[in-house]
């Protein structure tokens, strides 16, 4: 099928790596991957600081870019939640863009979503020698995900997934909250660090650049040399 991908503003700036990896693993699963050079931010850091209305123009913009019928595939669920379930909100009195919402929400997916849930994929082929450590993103409870990402981690040969304490917990990033609350986010993600460290794994996964760069980049200031992946670059390891 055609499957439209969402790069995200992170992805794009911070982390380009988990964006080729997806692509790549989508295209050897047998799939085609569009990407629409007119996309841009989902409006998220503005709809969370306030402004509403800034977020609506947003929302439109991504609307009118991912117009069609093919599935959006997004590897952050933040980003995700964003168009799945802010949007019909954001635009609830706004015909008739809420029906064009809807019609986004229902077909935009999650990278791990739409591999398990979607495709019935668990197993891509992917290899890893190692102990892999999984941080649950706070975005994919809103996506009402629990097990997808884990699933895709176990199938990955040669991998050992180790429990991580307080695996769900917030890392502190929260986008613009570690801006506006940097004491508190640094208190947050030096907990995270810790419980990372603790599991000895040899590298870390989540599914959200923002999570990723917010603990990978304490990891580095505190110079640990655990690695640090997006999920789709796991599944591209051969």
């Amino acid at each position: 099928m055609k499957i439209l991908l969402m790069i995200t503003c992170l992805g794009d700036v911070m982390r380009p790596g988990a964006g080729i990896a997806t692509v790549k693993l989508l295209r050897r699963l047998g799939h085609e991957v569009e990407f629409r050079s007119a996309q841009t931010c989902c409006g998220q850091p503005m709809y969370n600081s306030g402004y509403a209305d800034l977020a609506r123009e947003q929302a439109k913009h991504t609307i009118d870019v991912f117009a069609g019928d093919d599935p959006v595939v997004v590897p952050s669920g933040s980003c995700a939640a964003m168009l799945k379930v802010e949007y019909p909100h954001l635009l609830e009195h706004h015909e008739p863009l809420h029906a064009a919402a809807l019609q986004l929400a229902a077909r935009t997916f999650e990278l791990s979503d739409f591999l398990v849930n979607q495709l019935k994929v668990t197993d891509v082929g992917a290899k890893y020698n190692g102990k892999v450590a999984y941080h649950f993103a706070c975005h994919l409870r809103m996506l009402k995900q629990q097990t997808e990402a884990e699933t895709l981690i176990r199938h990955v040969q040669g991998a050992e997934l180790m429990p991580l304490h307080h695996q769900d917990q917030c890392c502190g990033f929260g986008g613009s909250f570690a801006v506006r609350y940097p004491a508190v986010s640094g208190n947050m993600v030096d907990d995270k660090m810790k419980c990372v460290l603790d599991t000895g794994a040899d590298c870390l996964v989540s599914t959200d650049a923002g999570c990723l760069m917010n603990i990978g980049g304490r990891l580095h200031r505190e110079g640990k040399t655990i690695e640090v992946l997006h999920l789709a670059e796991l599944l591209e390891r051969r």
